[in-house]
């Protein structure tokens, strides 16, 4: 009984690597995976479906095979296209999923190709501003500290 114990606080203690992201043992698999940048709720809830891993199981409690085994599978996935970050790819022209310091490499490529070719949302970009058509004249200002136009009240001496 204690030895059983034992090992549970030993699972959760322990601290897993999957694909060079630090994940505590404590966190179910479900919610764990989603630590990883790249990796939603539905891709998650996808991995524990198609090894066939219950979702509520600690990740501490994870054999070295089954992280293996997730880890070939986030490199490339097998699911719906719909479910994938990257879709019809501008160079390949694939879908493809993106995870870690790949997607942040791509995501910063993809900003660079913007201002380069000095399309509209590049133009933001590089301004700094919002490229979706949001509102300016209230939002995303700058100096909000120096209150320009406001007059501060001046205390009378007697």
């Amino acid at each position: 009984m204690e030895k059983e114990k034992q090992q549970k606080n030993e699972a959760e203690d322990k601290i897993v690597r999957i694909l060079s992201k630090d994940i505590e043992g404590k966190t179910s698999i479900y919610a764990g995976l989603t630590k990883i940048k790249g990796v939603s709720w539905s891709l998650s809830n996808a991995v524990c479906r198609k090894l066939k891993i219950d979702k509520s199981k600690k990740i501490g409690s994870l054999t070295q095979e089954e992280i293996k085994k997730i880890e070939v599978f986030l490199k490339n996935p097998d699911i719906p296209k719909h479910l994938v970050n990257r879709q019809k790819d501008l160079e390949s022209g694939e879908n493809k999923h993106l995870t870690g310091v790949d997607l942040e490499l791509r995501k910063d490529f993809d900003i660079k190709k913007l201002k380069q070719i000095k399309s509209y949302r590049g133009f933001r970009h590089m301004s700094g501003l919002p490229m979706r058509g949001q509102r300016t004249k209230s939002n995303f200002r700058r100096n909000r500290s120096k209150g320009s136009g406001i007059k501060k009240k001046v205390k009378q001496e007697k």
